[in-house]
């Protein structure tokens, strides 16, 4: 299925965009003013060299003006065109950092709704296109406009009759291009929406390429990225079918204009009308006329191409940001224990699919509180809600019902960023960014010095990764840390929390990755911060709970109880049953 298309952009939307770079299109406009005043005084000059020769008066010095005035041209032509092209190249960078800013600033149920390889083809093939609505769209169309109004002027001035003739021709040509050019936009929007939906289905293919080769479904997905671009062939085919006529009909309105004037021209010329120099001075005129209203076309064309394109872009720029609705409170000054309290939470994923907005309730009525200064531990089912308690702590989703309190405080009235810069999640499949160790461990720590990285690497049992590669903590991890093991992942993604020495720190399943002897370093790790930590850790294995101070116990998305380990086994008959299968549901 395609992809739903946004509304096609305007010229107000891409002049909005052009506000950083208007002084450079205003010099680049001047520059075109002044190189059509060029343009149109040389078949004047021509004009009047050839009456000279008639006359037999001396042309040195007309022929020297006409010189000068085609130099002039030419140059003030090609410092116009890297003044449009350093424009463009500008205009592609700032957009680009401001999708890429709006993309990693948008809240997680925007990301989670959207496929990755879309989104990157909006940061690079989309942001290209309008590179191309600077340097041979807008001031093509503005130029194109002054010359051939500059034409029309002078063309009037030295025969309204040839000027009427062309008129009629290229008022012709125009009517059958302003057909095709008012359904460019439409179409160039459809085949950039066919290649982000290509490039989403190319990166689902390689970000899985090892899980396709195992299942020996690399033909079948072939054959989903085969169709996802013949869909983008197709609609590529459909703007270029409309392109290519714009030539012809362009061509057509050139040619019947120079075969009009040569012809009545060259008549009026025979019956002594004007003079040979008249009509030599129109015809050139005549080509100031066409080349520009054809390359007016062209722009209007890439115009349009750049609109189509503008609106995928502006479509992700006019999404609000996470923070947009921070209140901007802060949460209680670091050092000091930290309680996180669950009251009658509930919640449900969105679904924008669904009459409700939203999918079936994961969380019911859960209430419990996790101890400042504590390791709490959650327990349940595949299913339970578990890992959603998590991702409500950190406001990558808000409750729907209920309240999240961190010291007291309700975390919808907490600014987001304050409420992470206290704590430490490390999700459930622990990613590894590409790069190396020493980039992954300063994500969250930027000022942590060496000493503390090996420090850290060392409590998670991984210093082996330092000692065995000449580039220590330089070491690449390759992308997504492929050239890491799971359980190396894992750790990692754990020495980096703990890096950051947070008030809370967040565990979804750490040691699911790990065996018995890292399980233990881990164990101790954690057992080592202290205090003034507090930890919520969701477990499946028996050894991460059993030292925990409290164990929640969830199932079905509600609270099934609560206590220590010794408690439940003795009053829980689902906890019980867990601890039998030592948690490995």
């Amino acid at each position: 299925m395609s992809p739903q298309e946004p509304a096609p952009a305007g010229l107000g939307t891409l002049w909005r965009l052009l506000r950083p770079h208007r002084p450079a299109l205003a010099l680049a406009v001047g520059l075109a003013f002044v190189g059509a005043a060029a343009a149109l005084a040389q078949p004047l000059l021509v004009r009047r060299v050839i009456a000279a020769i008639e006359d037999s008066r001396p042309v040195a010095g007309l022929a020297v003006v006409a010189a000068a005035a085609l130099l002039v041209a030419a140059a003030l032509s090609g410092v116009q065109r890297y003044v449009l092209q350093r424009t463009g190249e500008a205009l592609v960078l700032s957009t680009r950092t401001a999708l890429a800013r709006r993309l990693l600033r948008l809240p997680i149920a925007e990301l989670d709704r959207r496929r990755t390889g879309d989104l990157i083809s909006r940061v690079g093939a989309d942001t290209t296109l309008l590179r191309t609505v600077v340097t041979s769209g807008l001031v093509d169309l503005v130029s194109g406009v002054v010359v051939a109004c500059g034409a029309l002027a002078a063309m009037a001035f030295v025969d309204p009759v040839l000027l009427g003739v062309t008129v009629l021709a290229v008022v012709f040509g125009l009517s059958g291009a302003a057909l095709v050019v008012r359904r460019l936009r439409r179409a160039s929007l459809a085949a950039q929406t066919a290649v982000g939906a290509m490039t989403a289905g190319v990166e689902r293919a390689l970000s899985g390429v090892r899980t396709i080769r195992a299942a020996r479904a690399e033909d079948r997905e072939a054959q989903a990225v085969d169709a996802s671009s013949r869909e983008a062939f197709d609609a590529g085919l459909h703007l270029a079918r409309l392109e290519a006529v714009l030539g012809p009909v362009a061509s057509i309105s050139a040619q019947g204009a120079f075969l009009a004037v040569l012809g009545i021209g060259g008549a009026r010329v025979a019956a002594g009308q004007i003079a040979v120099a008249d009509l030599v001075a129109f015809v050139l005129l005549l080509f100031l006329l066409v080349q520009p209203l054809a390359s007016g076309i062209s722009a209007y064309s890439a115009v349009q191409t750049g609109l189509g394109a503008l609106a995928r872009i502006e479509e992700v720029l006019s999404l609000p940001e996470e923070t947009a609705d921070d209140p901007g409170q802060d949460v209680p000054a670091d050092g000091q224990p930290v309680e996180i309290t669950f009251s009658d939470v509930s919640f449900a994923y969105p679904d924008p699919e669904s009459a409700s907005g939203t999918g079936a309730p994961v969380l019911r009525g859960v209430t419990f509180t996790a101890p400042a200064g504590r390791r709490t531990a959650l327990v349940g089912p595949s299913g339970a809600g578990k890992s959603t308690v998590l991702a409500l702590l950190e406001r990558f989703y808000d409750v729907t019902g209920g309240s999240v309190c961190v010291a007291g405080r309700d975390v919808r009235d907490v600014d987001r960023d304050q409420l992470r810069a206290r704590m430490a999640y490390v999700e459930q499949d622990a990613p590894a960014l590409a790069g190396s160790l020493r980039d992954n461990l300063l994500l969250g720590a930027p000022s942590a010095d060496d000493a503390d990285l090996l420090q850290v690497l060392d409590r998670v049992n991984l210093g082996e990764l330092v000692e065995r590669s000449r580039s220590g903590l330089d070491a690449q991890v390759g992308d997504d840390g492929i050239l890491l093991s799971g359980g190396q992942r894992q750790r990692l993604a754990i020495a980096r929390a703990l890096l950051t020495r947070p008030s809370v720190l967040l565990l979804d399943e750490p040691t699911a990755s790990l065996d018995a002897r890292n399980e233990q370093a881990l164990a101790d790790a954690v057992a080592a911060i202290g205090p003034g930590t507090t930890v919520l850790v969701v477990a499946h294995r028996l050894s991460t709970v059993v030292d925990a101070d409290r164990i929640v116990v969830l199932e079905d998305g509600r609270v099934a109880a609560t206590g220590t380990h010794d408690e439940l086994v003795a009053g829980s008959p689902l906890y019980r049953d867990l601890a039998a299968r030592q948690l490995l549901v």
